[in-house]
């Protein structure tokens, strides 16, 4: 027990976690992915093979960042968040189009998704500038105008290929601020802003379709509407032989076939339906899969992962001696886990169709090794305040120690 103690540092709970996750994604990405094969013409076990390796870099990228003291972790946002920004400028003129979406930078037989290396800036940045702007009386009142201003450049270069990214992002900051002590008052003006935003962005997709093909720059302005458009008008259920399935309404409809045929245990790993009909069913779509071969239960077990995570991200944070690690870690749990209750929604139907995968499960290369990152940092944070913690305790008591007269420390 002491040797795999030695091994793995940090937080126990956060590793079984972890190895939960990395299991489930194996089986089901070996399922989901299977029509890959006859897509590419590829052997069996090409798709698992290539997701196991991402996997396996993912697991290396956590084991090295959880033996990194976390005080190490503040330089990388100064050198990331300008890296990032150049790539996502990039990405914008030059990115290479995936599912109608330039979000990609290919750089010889590597690509990579600059989108996921910008959040890792901005949540080790806004961690940073909270920490380092904090008083007795809370986070001083231009650390919001600090992050906002870093946010809006990101989440600015971000929404035109991937809105829901941004939007997440955004959201995620905001709750990062609320944790990191910033007047209530100024978040309150915040919200009003994002509220007003909101509304103006909602009545510019009330324009024609032909009207929006003609914006400069968000020229996904028409996939955003439809998508938005068919989760509010989505008109009452009909009987099953009026039903049609069409180009619109096809992801949303194999992923609702794929949900409504499970039961309690499923069908069983191996044993999905809707994946030969289901597009991004090894990424987007995944829970829908696993609902389907896992079962509700299965599902349940999926979404308490990602609470108990939260949880004991929290519970980390508390015990943190400095600002800066509580805040990060506060931040990578809460990316981690809205992203995946974003994913999760979208497969049941409580939310517009968009493109977030599910952190650690589904198929993926760059984000999957980033979101190993948020793993690690997250682990480092609990091994080395554990470890201060510890000797705090003892410094404490030697200095107890010492203040014993001779002759009662003789006596005990």
């Amino acid at each position: 027990m002491d040797f795999l103690n030695r091994i793995f540092r940090g937080d126990r709970v956060v590793w079984v976690v972890f190895m939960l996750l990395l299991t489930i994604s194996v089986v089901e990405v070996f399922s989901s992915a299977s029509t890959l094969t006859y897509i590419e013409g590829r052997n069996y076990w090409w798709a698992v093979r290539g997701h196991s390796i991402n996997l396996l870099m993912g697991f290396g990228v956590v084991y090295i960042a959880h033996l990194i003291p976390y005080r190490f972790f503040k330089v990388i946002p100064l050198v990331l968040i300008p890296v990032s920004v150049a790539m996502l400028i990039w990405v914008l003129a030059k990115g290479t189009d995936v599912n109608d979406a330039a979000r990609w930078i290919e750089i010889g037989p590597i690509s990579l998704q600059p989108s996921e290396l910008a959040k890792v800036g901005v949540i080790m940045g806004t961690a940073l500038i909270l920490s380092r702007m904090q008083s007795a009386d809370g986070a001083h009142p231009s650390a919001m105008k600090w992050i906002l201003g870093m946010t809006a450049v990101v989440c600015g270069l971000i929404a035109p290929e991937n809105l829901s990214t941004a939007v997440l992002l955004f959201g995620v900051v905001v709750l990062m601020m609320y944790v990191g002590r910033v007047p209530l008052k100024s978040l309150g003006k915040l919200v009003g802003g994002i509220v007003i935003f909101i509304a103006l962005f909602g009545s510019l997709l009330l324009l024609p379709y032909k009207t929006l093909n003609n914006v400069p720059v968000l020229g996904r302005l028409t996939t955003w509407k439809a998508r938005i458009s068919r989760f509010w008008d989505s008109p009452d259920p009909v009987p099953a032989a009026q039903f049609k399935i069409t180009d619109e309404n096809y992801q949303e409809t194999h992923a609702t076939m794929a949900i409504a045929s499970s039961n309690i245990i499923g069908r069983g790993p191996g044993n999905s339906v809707e994946r030969d009909y289901l597009p991004q069913a090894y990424s987007d779509f995944i829970f829908a899969i696993i609902i389907e071969e896992l079962g509700l239960a299965g599902g349940v077990v999926v979404v308490m992962l990602y609470i108990i995570l939260m949880m004991r991200a929290v519970k980390i944070a508390q015990r943190c001696r400095g600002y800066f690690p509580a805040f990060l870690v506060m931040g990578c749990a809460l990316l981690l886990v809205a992203q995946a209750m974003l994913n999760m929604m979208v497969a049941v139907g409580l939310f517009p169709v968009t493109g977030q995968p599910l952190p650690l499960i589904s198929r993926g290369g760059t984000s999957t090794i980033i979101n190993c990152g948020y793993i690690g940092m997250i682990l480092s944070v609990s091994y080395y305040t554990e470890k201060m913690n510890q000797d705090a305790q003892l410094a404490a008591e030697q200095n107890k120690e010492e203040d014993i007269p001779e002759i009662l420390r003789e006596e005990a």
